[in-house]
């Protein structure tokens, strides 16, 4: 009887003690570890997100954790190109498209610019033209492909095939409207703003991510009832002086998403690869030849032997193999998921159809300024400010058109969003890190790269900013008064290269392509303005916080 009743106590102590550190715990991650004042009082003050535990996975995307691989070509280059020689590359861990951007998915984005932009009215025509793939890249002139032209981007049959005739521009356009679209059903799931809202948007009253966390009371062309927590199913803590507080999300919140982007060439270049093969192969040294486990096209599979595990060019001739045997399942493109995916799960890394990266194309990888996070292509910009210090916000009338080389007109921005600069010297005066806005031919070869570099004038004109390293065609097209198309072809017979600041590289071998363009490493680069039957694109999104999903993961 005394021994229960010392258990007792010895239990109820116990207890006692666990409530206590819980509620101390609990306390203490509520108060600031820098001041002691309290973190989420109703009384106002510091108000932040205590509770966020990781980023939560965005439609679409599978986790790639980062690490360290040999990017570039590990193979005999027979090509003797020499553009994609062996380096060590880390990567931050981020997230990638589980497949490659289907028709059905593009679709969609067409049809919510069809809604919100109608092409009827004649201010917003081209911005929907201006989205549109070019179905025409299918036309043959000695072959039979009107089926493709007039089925392929919207017959149901093709839906869950990759969209292609998509430039890189589109691209970019996909993504940053999908980070809008996704950011703004998380808001609208938190109760930030009124449920619907989306259904309900017009070219008046639109959502952009960037909008609402700079000015959020501007988002939906400022309509308070839509953005305004008050009047919709969200509660909204009020002080004592009667102040609401947490009325708008903010990125402390963690509620907002990073963006939609596409991924870098080493990002997709370390994806391509899979991350159990890393170790297996040990392509840190350079030992990886496919996103799959061997050094062969074909499965070693006892129930699926001898057949192919990607979908290209198997020879002249030969786009599919021979009907019921060694076939690649696809004519032309592929409907995704037909292959096994890859050790991080993605689909097609390999065939189906090469994909846009974010990089502007140069022929060498500088890995002696920067191994980390490699990319080429940043042009730093900020937010245009109004006389009154207010952010400049798009409106319908004010909508910016760029005309392409081949003279389509695209939008450059849409009505809602924030009107974007070049950063000037505000930005960059005395920097060490950056001290211009474009920076897509930094140390390529340029003036302020080369040994001719003699003064520190950033007003660079065409003929001296480069010894005619890359020596591309100039062409020009423009529209006159009226309206109509001028084109005015470069005629020099002098011009070295096709390479310049509006070329992208594209990764991965398509349908079209021999088996040597499957290797993950392999390179090359498109006009971004133009596209193609064989070019698709996915998506990738940053990863913020932990490079790894696992919270205990065992330390090598």
């Amino acid at each position: 009887m005394k021994n229960t009743m010392t258990l007792r106590i010895i239990t109820v102590f116990i207890l006692s003690l666990s409530m206590f550190s819980c509620k101390k715990s609990s306390s203490s991650k509520n108060s600031s570890r820098a001041t002691g004042w309290k973190i989420n009082a109703k009384e106002g003050g510091f108000q932040y997100n205590t509770d966020f535990e990781e980023q939560a996975t965005a439609p679409g995307l599978v986790f790639i954790e980062g690490g360290t691989f040999t990017m570039g070509r590990v193979q005999d280059d027979v090509m003797h190109d020499w553009n994609n020689s062996p380096n060590q590359q880390h990567v931050q861990s981020f997230y990638m498209d589980e497949t490659e951007v289907t028709n059905m998915m593009y679709l969609e984005y067409l049809d919510w610019i069809k809604a919100v932009y109608p092409p009827s009215e004649p201010q917003y025509k081209a911005i929907y033209e201006g989205a549109l793939p070019d179905t025409l890249v299918w036309r043959n002139r000695l072959g039979y492909s009107e089926v493709m032209v007039d089925n392929y981007l919207r017959h149901p049959a093709y839906a869950e095939y990759p969209v292609v005739g998509v430039s890189w521009i589109q691209a970019v356009e996909f993504a940053s409207w999908r980070s809008d679209r996704v950011n703004e059903l998380y808001l609208e799931d938190a109760g930030y703003i009124e449920r619907d809202a989306k259904i309900a948007a017009n070219s008046e009253a639109n959502f952009s991510t960037d909008t609402y966390l700079i000015a959020p009371s501007m988002s939906y062309g400022g309509n308070d009832s839509i953005t305004n927590p008050i009047k919709s199913r969200r509660r909204v803590t009020t002080t004592a002086a009667g102040d609401t507080i947490n009325v708008y999300a903010s990125r402390e919140t963690g509620i907002i998403s990073p963006k939609y982007r596409l991924p870098s060439e080493a990002e997709w270049e370390y994806a391509a690869l899979g991350l159990s093969e890393l170790r297996d192969y040990n392509v840190y040294r350079g030992r990886k030849k496919y996103p799959w486990d061997g050094q062969y096209t074909r499965s070693g599979n006892r129930k699926i032997r001898g057949d192919q595990l990607a979908n290209f060019k198997q020879g002249k001739g030969d786009y599919g193999g021979i009907a019921g045997w060694s076939d690649d399942l696809a004519d032309h493109t592929g409907q995704v998921k037909n292959y096994a995916p890859n050790d991080h799960g993605l689909y097609d890394m390999a065939g189906n159809v090469a994909e846009w990266v974010a990089d502007v194309y140069r022929p060498i990888v500088d890995d002696e300024f920067n191994d980390f996070n490699y990319y080429r292509g940043n042009v730093y910009t900020k937010n245009a400010i109004n006389d009154d210090g207010t952010v400049k916000i798009v409106l319908p009338n004010e909508v910016e058109f760029d005309t392409l080389s081949n003279g389509k007109l695209i939008a450059r921005n849409l009505p809602g969003e924030i009107k974007k600069i070049a950063v000037d010297d505000n930005e960059t005066y005395l920097r060490n890190n950056f001290d211009r806005s474009d920076n897509r031919n930094f140390r390529d070869g340029d003036k302020r790269s080369s040994r001719y570099f003699e003064d520190f004038n950033d007003d660079e004109s065409e003929e001296t900013s480069t010894r005619k390293m890359y020596n591309s065609p100039k062409h020009n097209v423009e529209r006159d008064a009226s309206g109509q198309l001028i084109k005015e072809y470069d005629k020099e017979n002098n011009r070295t290269s096709m390479i310049n600041d509006e070329v992208r590289v594209y990764k991965g071998g398509s349908w079209k392509d021999r088996e040597y363009w499957l290797d993950p490493a392999q390179r090359r680069y498109y006009p971004q303005d133009m596209a193609t039957d064989f070019i698709g694109f996915r998506c990738a999104m940053s990863r913020l916080g932990s490079k790894s999903k696992a919270k205990n993961k065992t330390k090598n």
